[in-house]
Parts: structure tokens; sequence; C-alpha cells
């Protein structure tokens, strides 16, 4: 499984975290599919398929992938996890626990890293927004 199938479900992990994805989340997405190079329409056809698919395995397989990508694209896969679950301005308990779980309990990553990117992800979001 590449990066951008993993990042494509961890985001549907995480925005069905809290029962429901929100209009920030689904605008969100957008731009986080057209900063990892990804066509919108491969997306949102991964996206429809994975709803059959039942949450535990999804995560299970999802995980497993993610522990075999190098240190850096998980960072940035959980910083973008970060970024879309702050996109209406508050990170829900279910999203925070979902995001804990994998960058403390899966991946044993710092968390001042995962913040460093987010940043980063944040800044050239706004600059893309603005510019």
């Amino acid at each position: 499984m590449n990066y951008n199938a993993i990042i494509t479900r961890l985001y549907y992990l995480l925005i069905y975290a809290d029962g429901d994805a929100n209009e920030k989340e689904l605008a969100l997405a957008r731009q986080m599919t057209k900063s990892e190079g990804m066509k919108e329409a491969d997306f949102a056809a991964q996206l429809t398929l994975l709803k059959s698919r039942s949450n535990d395995s999804l995560y299970n397989e999802t995980i497993s992938a993610l522990k075999k990508l190098d240190r850096v694209r998980q960072v940035r896969a959980v910083a973008w996890l970060c970024v879309l679950a702050n996109a209406d301005g508050f990170m829900e308990r279910s999203e925070w626990q979902l995001i804990y779980k994998i960058y403390h309990k899966e991946l044993s990553l710092p968390l001042n890293e995962i913040f460093d990117v987010q940043k980063q992800l944040n800044k050239m979001l706004w600059e893309k927004n603005y510019t």
C-alpha cells in the first residue's frame, strides 16, 4: 500500500471517528489531495470503497502499512490527521483518541516532530489560500 492510499484510509478513519464528516474537513481534504499530488476523483473513489469495510480491519491494515513507511512519511501522515482534525477549529475527543493511539501507541513518534510538520502543512495551506 502506498503513502497516498494510507493517508486516504487515515482520513476516512478520522473523519468518521466522531460519527460524521463536516464541510470544513471535506474542504481541507481537497487541499490535502492537491498538496500530496493525488487526483481528487481517485481519492473520492477510494473513500466510497472504504465505506463497505469494517473499521477494525481497515484500521489494522492501515497501521500495518503505515509501520512500513519511513519515519518522515509516518510523521507527515499523522500531522495531516492533526491538520484535518482541527479543520473546524476544534479537535473532537474521538479524533484525538485516534491520533494519540496511532502516533503514541502504534508508532512511538515524538509529538514535537508531528507539531513541527503540522505547522509546516498549515503554513503551506494558508499561503496557497492567500497567494
